[in-house]
C-alpha cells in the first residue's frame, strides 16, 4: 500500500488524476495483450451513459463503465480474469472517493 495516497501497490495515480492498474493476468484488447490498463477520471456523465447502456444490469453498467474509462470494448473487459477485474474495482473505489 502506498501510504501518501492509499492506493494499492498494483495502482498508480497519474497527474491527470487518471489510474494505471497492474494486471495480474492481463487482456487482450483489440488483439493486443494488456498488461495494465489507464482508467481515466471518471464523470457524472460517464455513469449516465454507462446506465443507459446497460439498461438496469447493474454489473454491465459497470463493465460499460469500465470499457468507457479505458477507452476499449466491454467485450474485452468482460474477458478479464477475476483477479484483474478485482483490482479495476479498486482503483474505481478510489476514484468515488
Amino acid at each position: 500500500m502506498d501510504n501518501q495516497t492509499g492506493l494499492p501497490d498494483f495502482i498508480t495515480e497519474n497527474p491527470d488524476g487518471s489510474l494505471t492498474v497492474d494486471l495480474l493476468r492481463g487482456i487482450t484488447a483489440d488483439g493486443v495483450k494488456q498488461e495494465q490498463l489507464t482508467l481515466r477520471e471518471p464523470t457524472v456523465d460517464d455513469m449516465i451513459a454507462a446506465e443507459k447502456t446497460a439498461k438496469g444490469d447493474q454489473a454491465m453498467t459497470e463493465v460499460t463503465l469500465f470499457a468507457n474509462l479505458a477507452g476499449i470494448a466491454p467485450a474485452d473487459i468482460r474477458s478479464a480474469k477475476l483477479k484483474d477485474y478485482s483490482r479495476l474495482q479498486a482503483a474505481l473505489a478510489f476514484m468515488n472517493g
